[in-house]
């Protein structure tokens, strides 16, 4: 998706969940600021990592799922939390697309372990990113839901799952495997207002399947 296709869903999302994109782009300022130095990398360096079949693992996967995953050849692309599991279980994303939530100690050994990182910024994870981004050694890209530039990049999403998904569509994926993801029953996290996650599940569910071209296959693992 390009930005010009995600500006007018962004525009809905903003008015429906009452964001202040104000907000949004001041954490994108702070996250390009803190992120001069690091090993950022730019969509022709990406566009190597996606295959034409990719799995995108939503946080809901459990030790289980982790099986199908073992020795797996295609894209694997682990939305946020869904890394605490894969890491633990000794699964190396092809890339992990993230806000900093869960367990970011996870997030980060990813990296070290060869994950590239997309870091995104929000009006909610300010903190976050002033914490943990100058941890973060490996390779990065930073993206935004707001506006992009020449560092900050859009490639449509909101939740980090539908995030990946639209990530995986527009660097050619035509064939996306989901594995973890209940749109209907969030995974808990503290601290974690539950009814407003159901709504951005809402709208992660109607991203993925209702924005999707007829040319991409949708299915679970």
């Amino acid at each position: 998706m390009y930005s010009n296709e995600w500006e007018p869903v962004y525009e809905e999302i903003l008015n429906d969940l009452k964001i202040i994109r104000s907000s949004d782009e001041a954490s994108a300022r702070l996250l390009k600021m803190l992120t001069l130095n690091s090993c950022l990398i730019s969509e022709d360096e990406l566009s190597p990592l996606i295959g034409n079949e990719v799995i995108v693992v939503g946080g809901n996967v459990t030790k289980e799922d982790v099986t199908k995953l073992v020795n797996e050849k295609r894209t694997i692309i682990s939305a946020g939390s869904a890394t605490d599991v894969l890491i633990a279980n000794d699964v190396i994303p092809s890339m992990v697309v993230t806000d900093l939530d869960g367990n970011t100690e996870l997030q980060k050994k990813a990296s070290a372990l060869g994950s590239l990182l997309l870091v995104h910024a929000h009006g909610d994870n300010t903190e976050l990113i002033a914490e943990h981004v100058k941890d973060i050694k490996g390779r990065m890209m930073i993206t935004t839901q707001s506006t992009p530039d020449m560092i900050l990049h859009n490639f449509g999403g909101f939740t980090d799952g539908d995030r990946a998904v639209c990530t995986a569509r527009h660097f050619g994926a035509k064939k996306i495997f989901l594995i973890g993801f209940n749109f209907d029953e969030p995974a808990y996290k503290p601290n974690i207002n539950m009814e407003m996650k159901k709504r951005k599940l809402h709208w992660a569910k109607k991203i993925i399947f209702d924005m999707n071209p007829s040319d991409v296959i949708i299915a679970e693992l």
